[in-house]
């Protein structure tokens, strides 16, 4: 296996201290859009790394449902390893990749559940067949065939013609409020730029750049 990596074909743009919002969910925003624009599949996606009480590590992809100064939100079944994960241990970290702009960020912190108004909201603007899954699903565990799964979604189905699904209560959000959060750029000859927001005491935000 050849593990050599070819050169950028192009120049990436600089990121620099003076042209950073001093607020990084401002900066995120920018970035965002950007990303959106540049008609990325789902840039959405992020890593959610967690760690069980006992310390051991686990990560997957969710989708990013919601942000602001509070934080970061997503959604879950609240049984799953994940949340059980951050129940018992609730800090995580959180990374997005949007290769085709060569840009990482990297958020840590604490992570709460959010308000139960907030979970209803959001699972009733879900399309049907998602609701349906929701409840039908018992998150990662062992699952006999697939048509079981499909045999609980037809039950569901017909138990709830009207559409009205009520959100179970193993079901709902958490929001990560960031500790740090580092924005990556790509550069020629892996010079890459990293600035890192560290969040103060009195809730103002550092900026230092960090090394490639």
């Amino acid at each position: 296996m050849d593990y050599r990596t070819k050169p950028s074909p192009r120049r990436q743009p600089e990121l620099r201290e003076e042209d950073v919002d001093p607020n990084p969910f401002t900066q995120f925003g920018r970035w965002f859009e950007q990303a959106q624009a540049a008609g990325l599949v789902e840039p959405t996606a992020m890593t959610l790394a967690t760690a069980a009480r006992e310390g051991v590590p686990s990560a997957r992809m969710v989708l990013l449902k919601g942000y602001d100064e509070r934080g970061f939100v997503f959604f879950t079944n609240y049984q799953s390893p994940k949340a059980r994960d951050l129940i018992d241990n609730p800090r995580a970290a959180l990374v997005f990749w949007w290769g085709a702009l060569e840009r990482q960020q990297r958020i840590t912190g604490t992570v709460s559940r959010v308000p139960e108004r907030e979970s209803d909201d959001y699972f009733d603007s879900r399309p049907l067949g998602s609701r349906l899954g929701a409840v039908a699903s018992r998150q990662s565990e062992v699952l006999a065939s697939r048509a079981e799964l499909e045999r609980k979604v037809r039950e569901l189905s017909d138990r709830y013609r009207d559409g009205r699904v009520p959100r179970p209560a193993h079901w709902g959000g958490f929001r990560l409020a960031p500790t740090a959060i580092e924005f990556w750029q790509g550069r020629e000859d892996r010079l890459h730029d990293r600035l890192r927001y560290t969040k103060r005491e009195d809730g103002s935000w550092k900026i230092e750049r960090l090394s490639p």
